[in-house]
């Protein structure tokens, strides 16, 4: 695992050696604290995506993204008493590092979180839409030049 900015650790694993730690995170965050149905939350696609999974220095997983093959970055979620902390944007970093084609990378950003995402090199596009009852926006990465 490569070590960032932020105080914690940030590996890329598959479903079927971390899903119980992928997805007791994102049980607590998307499931309890937002209210996503059980049914959207878990699509079937965990199998086929390549996972970043934020670890404290003490080993405590605290955050979860994915990236599917066709280029959607999600399922982006890190425990509350981590927020703010660099651990998101450090996730997101490496899926977007390790993408194979960058230009094709998106995501459907919670409305509340499209800044964080713009700081990150993500540009709206289209139009607010509702999912799993949360406002969203799609996304596209436009690298820096």
């Amino acid at each position: 695992m490569a070590l960032t900015s932020a105080p914690c650790r940030i590996g890329l694993v598959n479903w079927r050696d971390a899903s119980t730690q992928l997805s007791a995170i994102r049980r607590q965050i998307f499931i309890e604290e937002q209210g996503v149905p059980a049914d959207l939350e878990w699509d079937g696609l965990d199998a086929t995506a390549m996972h970043a999974k934020a670890t404290s220095l003490t080993g405590e997983t605290i955050g979860t993204a994915r990236l599917l093959p066709g280029g959607q970055i999600g399922r982006m979620a890190v425990l509350r008493e981590w927020r703010g902390l660099g651990v998101g944007t450090a996730m997101l970093q490496r899926l977007i590092a390790c993408a194979p084609e960058k230009e094709r990378l998106f995501l459907n950003a919670q409305t509340s979180a499209e800044s964080f995402y713009r700081r990150n090199g993500f540009e709206p596009e289209g139009e607010i839409f509702m999912e799993a009852g949360i406002p969203h926006i799609r996304m596209h990465y436009r690298p820096r030049r």
